[in-house]
């Protein structure tokens, strides 16, 4: 890869960043891509978290194409649902707790859609399913929960890296996609652009 090309990561998220740090990757510029994301009517769960990991991918390589900035873009976009309904990523203490009402003590899926744009503007993209299982939360848990505040705008109402990963019995899947970024198919996509995804490994281990 041309040493001029830059690594955005389409995304203000400190997840997706921790997790990119945690494979030895560090973007060269972080560009959050704000998009509508409403589902469409009748919109699967899946292709919402695809269609809009690729909105956000191809927003930011036209901003970089426009600054005239040669740049392998990476995007993401994570849907918590329970059957096809998708859950929020509530800002309001009511929305959340609604949240965990349905989530507890039942199962659901995780979707990230992952998405990388070359210079050239070839789009790849890839969608991770994770299957999770809630225990029954108690009163006192979701009371808890809610007061400690982790979950306002996470999708589903919950971070799994913080505390409610104490309300997981069972995960079937990756979990670094259910935390924002699944880190195996994130690091297949940047290589099969040509990114070199082990130049960090040796700064790392020293």
């Amino acid at each position: 890869m041309n040493d001029r090309v830059q690594l955005v990561l389409a995304s203000g998220s400190p997840r997706r960043l921790a997790l990119l740090n945690q494979a030895g990757i560090e973007p060269d510029r972080l560009m959050p891509a704000d998009v509508d994301e409403t589902p469409e009517r009748g919109e699967l769960p899946r292709r919402l978290a695809l269609r809009l990991a690729q909105e956000k991918g191809e927003l930011v390589a036209s901003r970089c194409r426009e600054a005239d900035m040669p740049a392998l873009v990476l995007s993401a976009d994570t849907v918590v649902a329970v059957g096809r309904r998708v859950l929020p990523k509530p800002e309001l203490q009511d929305e959340a707790e609604a949240c965990l009402r349905l989530l507890s003590g039942r199962a659901h899926r995780v979707f990230t859609g992952v998405c990388v744009v070359s210079p050239k503007g070839r789009v790849r993209t890839r969608l991770v399913e994770t299957r999770l299982r809630f225990k029954r939360l108690s009163h006192d848990d979701i009371t808890s929960y809610l007061a400690c505040g982790e979950w306002r705008g996470k999708a589903g109402g919950y971070a799994i890296q913080g505390i409610a990963g104490s309300f997981v019995v069972k995960l079937t899947g990756s979990y670094t996609s259910v935390v924002g970024l699944p880190l195996a198919e994130t690091i297949a996509l940047l290589g099969g652009e040509g990114y070199p995804i082990r130049a960090g490994w040796v700064e790392k281990a020293a």
